[in-house]
């Protein structure tokens, strides 16, 4: 199974790219509609909402009274950080559960918003960041209703696009006409997608592409490497200017090598021993040393 996450900003439109992928055949799960689950009338989720906001963000029915909420959350740095301490566990641990539920050899897709850490974008084989220009975000939310004084600070609340892009394996401009978006996933799709998946599948790492690393390929690669083995890297180095990225690891870490080859970095072909990136635009040298 490989797991990708496509993240973008409010109004960047990550729907547009994650219904190009389903298109596909990937098993596209969406966190804003999960967001609306954990919180629907009765669950815990909303119990505790309104145990930490008080009686004001519910409405007569009992539901959750969005534009009240929203009004508090995206003043106040503090209390938006109480509401994704609220849902963002919840949010993952359902998508967990749906995502065990696909089939093995599914591309399982997140259409994530709030994607603000390495250490969450590592849980994802890949992460695909959605952005456009500032202008254009402001006229879409416009167009669905917001005022652009809301809009503006609804699109302030999140982290912007350089922090963002600094999370991201892949970046794909929306501002241009939807065929070239279409495009430009269709090719993230063949031309890494695809590799990807039947590399992890096949257990057979893939050959560098010659793409350069991306800013903070490095941090993620570690991480993945980590959550697969348990083992910290002893070294990392390179990465710059088209050298490869060596991560040397404890030679121990071979004893987790079905779950190396399930966090998509598989056997080298003709050399089992050796370990590669199932990412063909990721220049690894992975090396496992005997520690002295």
């Amino acid at each position: 199974m490989l797991l990708i996450a496509v993240t973008g900003g409010i109004g960047a439109g990550k729907s547009t790219v994650s219904r190009v992928l389903a298109g596909h055949g990937a098993v596209v799960i969406d966190s804003d509609r999960l967001a609306r689950e954990v919180v629907a009338p009765g669950s815990p989720g909303l119990a505790a909402i309104g145990e930490a906001f008080g009686p004001a963000v519910l409405a007569a029915d009992g539901s959750l009274d969005r534009p009240a909420l929203g009004s508090i959350v995206f003043a106040d740095p503090d209390a938006r950080k109480v509401l994704e301490g609220i849902t963002h566990p919840l949010v993952r641990a359902r998508f967990a559960e749906l995502a065990a539920a696909a089939p093995e050899d599914s591309v399982v897709v997140n259409d994530i918003p709030l994607l603000v850490s390495q250490e969450v974008a590592a849980t994802f084989h890949l992460v695909v960041g959605v952005h456009v220009e500032l202008a254009t975000r402001v006229r879409r939310l416009v167009d669905r209703g917001h005022t652009e004084a809301d809009a503006r600070a609804r699109i302030a609340a999140q982290i912007d696009d350089e922090a963002r892009g600094g999370l991201c394996d892949a970046w794909i401009g929306n501002d241009g006409a939807p065929e070239d978006t279409d495009q430009l996933v269709d090719e993230l799709w063949r031309e890494r997608i695809v590799p990807m998946r039947n590399a992890v599948a096949n257990g057979v790492a893939t050959g560098w592409t010659g793409e350069s690393l991306r800013h903070g390929s490095a941090a993620r690669t570690v991480l993945r490497l980590h959550r697969a083995t348990g083992q910290e890297a002893t070294r990392v180095a390179g990465g710059a200017g088209g050298a490869p990225l060596v991560v040397e690891l404890p030679a121990s870490a071979a004893e987790s090598g079905e779950a190396l080859t399930r966090a998509g970095f598989p056997p080298v072909a003709g050399d089992a021993d050796r370990r590669g990136p199932a990412d063909p635009a990721l220049n690894l040298d992975l090396r496992l040393v005997e520690m002295s």
